[in-house]
């Protein structure tokens, strides 16, 4: 089940590509650039998960042999391995990326539309 984030993250995307919302291009720039630099910590990162699957040595003895593939498990494996959570947080990322582009793509129709709204109201 995603969490909060995840699922806030992707209500921002389905707004900004249904044209719900609009971001100013250069005010939304830094952000932009913030969540580019996230993303990239985050994939270097992934591109160096392989060695964390290697099995520690805790002795050849059954007991030492199951605790070592555990712990490589859970380190580079699925669910709720460390590289798991990598995964979905540079998913976060990207969705938040796409999500802020297109919303910057959409602003100088979102503030179009709002000012044809507000003409003759004032």
């Amino acid at each position: 089940m995603p969490n909060s984030s995840y699922a806030d993250a992707a209500a921002f995307r389905a707004a900004a590509a249904e044209g719900q919302v609009g971001l100013d291009p250069d005010a939304a720039q830094a952000v932009l650039n913030k969540i580019r630099t996230g993303k990239d910590a985050v994939a270097a990162l992934l591109d160096n998960t392989g060695f964390l699957a290697v099995s520690p040595k805790l002795g050849a003895n059954p007991v030492g042999e199951a605790i070592a593939t555990k712990f490589a498990d859970r380190a580079a494996g699925m669910n709720d391995s460390y590289a798991q959570a990598l995964r979905n947080l540079y998913t976060q990322y990207d969705d938040a990326e796409h999500a802020i582009l297109e919303a910057m793509s959409r602003y100088d129709d979102f503030d179009a539309s709002t000012a044809q709204s507000l003409t003759g109201q004032l």
